[in-house]
């Protein structure tokens, strides 16, 4: 699949808040779990010594590709790998190197990849229902959508989307693709919009009442969550003492997550929070870059095996 290289302009989220947190001059690995275009890898890398070097990981293939090209200068200094972050175990075993002194997990949806209409991601614009991040599993949303049952899909929609309204849509899911598949993102936004109450569609504010809906079926499709906890898992094996995690999460379901294990890890002694509360963008960066708005950076220091 051919596509264009990342825009130059392309700053990832919190950067500077990123490369402070984890201070990588003088690191000598650090592992990017979630690379895509490669902002956060340059900037690390910018701010780190010649000795530091960089393993970055992500599920989308064409992701890595503009990755090589924007880090090429580092060329000898960066690995890459096409995979998934809960298997980062076996990755750094395939690099040699067990532990790594820095960790980033930036868990948001690159916006290359919800530009593009043939990813499903969003229904800005019409595209299949597909949403995977992989193109190499089988899993696409459209599978979800006109498979399961009312009730599973009704429960999906309300765990991972947190939807109030979820047994309303699956039911106007269920009813529609009685007559035909449902294939596209237009389609499926439409008829999840009808099954809102008029008053609720109202009170969004602007919010499509599809957004929640597209979230739980791609976290289901990637299984984010149950990754996301993998990694969590993994972080005291995997970091150096002195080591250092960031994660960037941009929902509560995530967040959730990384705060509890950064709490627990913490209480044990072996670890010490970096962030009592999560760090958010400013006021300029969130008015340069919308999608920054719900980012959500929390950090944590192994301090004992």
């Amino acid at each position: 699949m051919d596509e264009p290289l990342p825009a130059p302009e392309h700053v990832p989220v919190l950067r500077n808040e990123v490369v402070e947190m984890l201070s990588p001059s003088g690191r000598r690995v650090v592992l990017d779990c979630t690379c895509g275009l490669g902002g956060h890898a340059q900037a690390l890398l910018d701010a780190a010594d010649e000795r530091t070097h960089l393993v970055a990981v992500d599920l989308d293939e064409s992701n890595l590709r503009r990755a090589k090209d924007r880090l090429a200068k580092y060329a000898p200094r960066v690995r890459f790998f096409q995979a998934n972050f809960a298997d980062a175990k076996d990755v750094l075993a395939e690099v040699g190197v067990p532990r790594v002194d820095a960790v980033l997990a930036d868990l948001g949806v690159a916006s290359s990849q919800l530009d593009d209409a043939r990813r499903g991601l969003s229904f800005s614009t019409d595209g299949p229902l597909d949403m995977r991040l992989d193109q190499n599993q089988q899993i696409t949303a459209e599978i979800l959508v006109n498979s399961l049952g009312e009730r599973p899909l009704a429960d999906l929609i309300f765990e991972f989307g947190e939807e109030r309204y979820s047994r309303r849509i699956a039911r106007a899911v269920v009813s529609a693709r009685k007559d035909h598949t449902i294939s596209g993102t237009k389609e499926l936004a439409e008829i999840v919009a009808r099954a809102y109450p008029s008053a609720a569609r109202k009170s969004r504010h602007g919010v499509h009442p599809a957004t929640r809906t597209f979230q739980a079926l791609r976290i289901a499709v990637n299984r984010e969550l149950e990754s996301l906890d993998r990694l969590l898992a993994l972080l005291p094996d995997i970091l150096n003492v002195g080591g250092r995690a960031a994660i960037i999460s941009f929902h509560s379901l995530e967040d959730r997550r990384v705060k509890q294990a950064f709490a627990q890890w913490a209480s044990s002694g072996k670890a010490r929070l970096l962030t009592k509360k999560p760090i958010e963008a400013g006021r300029q960066e969130a008015d340069c870059n919308p999608r920054s708005r719900s980012a959500k950076l929390r950090g944590v220091e192994k301090v004992q095996d």
